[in-house]
């Protein structure tokens, strides 16, 4: 049932976002929206296979300020995705709740002093292929704050460098918490188990952050964009990188039908991948590189003008 829940405030943001329109002031906004669906049905099909439902939304909405010198970028987005195989229960494919918002001063031709606040979650539990919880709302939640410089030579590409950077993960749920899930450190336990201090909810980092932007219609009705996030901490662990990126490309077919296929790429020292041998004995527990591919046909809406990057 929760997930039916996180599909409806989706589609209700989307609804929402297309009763919009963009206005004349100081402030342009716009957004997409997305649904795509897809089903496969067999009856007595000889070479076998399962039937198969899935669903998947997607909405941004962005809304930017700028006078004289001032400017001021906000983005929303949020994507959920379900998939049903067979006789199995509903089984998230896409799950992610992500708001920006960069404040810029011009310091003279293509550079601006910037702030950033960057926030990063997800609208409910997650579990692993035997159906472990490993993940929940606000568990992990992510939150950047960084000041620095940001460099825009064209109108389609910015670099950002932030030399302060905070990075804050939060791990709510409890459970998760005591087990050190996300790199918050875990409960202290007797020799029987027992827990004699909770484990944390918080983490807190301090390092540089560098951010690298590129939005544009590469050929007619064809746009991609990427967008590379690289963090290092100071303190605990100068030299790893952490590394999210990701990248879009939406084809047109017409004004309401697209392709878009969505790639995510994400490295974390902090974050462990957990193996299981066929007993259910743990094996490992290492950091590995993540990877998550979405492509989907489906219905999209836009408006507002078109959007150059931070």
């Amino acid at each position: 049932m929760k997930k039916l829940y996180a599909i409806a405030a989706l589609l209700m943001v989307i609804n929402g976002a297309w009763a919009q329109e963009a206005d004349t002031t100081y402030w342009r906004k716009g957004g997409i929206g997305s649904v795509t669906f897809s089903q496969v049905s067999l009856t007595n099909w000889a070479s076998g296979g399962d039937n198969s439902v899935s669903l998947n939304g997607f909405v941004r909405l962005w809304g930017d300020y700028r006078k004289d010198k001032i400017t001021w970028n906000n983005t929303f987005e949020a994507g959920y995705g379900l998939i049903r195989q067979g006789d199995e229960d509903f089984r998230k494919t896409d799950d992610r709740i992500n708001l920006i918002t960069d404040f810029g001063y011009s310091l003279g031709k293509n550079m601006y002093w910037s702030s950033l606040l960057d926030f990063r979650t997800q609208f409910e539990e997650g579990l692993d292929g035997e159906d472990n919880r490993i993940s929940d709302f606000f568990s992990p939640a992510y939150l950047l704050v960084a000041t620095g410089f940001t460099w825009k030579p064209a109108e389609f590409f910015s670099l950002n460098y932030s030399p302060v950077t905070g990075k804050f993960t939060f791990v709510a749920d409890q459970d998760l918490a005591n087990n050190g899930a996300f790199g918050v450190d875990p409960a202290i336990r007797d020799e029987d188990g027992n827990i004699l201090v909770e484990g944390s909810n918080a983490r807190a980092e301090l390092g540089s952050f560098l951010k690298m932007l590129f939005s544009k219609e590469i050929v007619t009705n064809v746009s991609f964009e990427t967008r590379l996030e690289l963090f290092t901490n100071y303190i605990e662990s100068q030299g790893e990188i952490d590394v999210n990126w990701q990248n879009v490309v939406l084809m047109k077919v017409n004004d309401w039908l697209t392709v878009n296929w969505q790639t995510q790429l994400i490295w974390d020292e902090d974050i462990l991948i957990e193996e299981f041998d066929a007993s259910g004995e743990l094996i490992s527990a290492d950091p590995k590189v993540q990877f998550k591919s979405v492509f989907g046909v489906g219905l999209v809406y836009k408006f507002g003008p078109v959007r150059n990057p931070k």
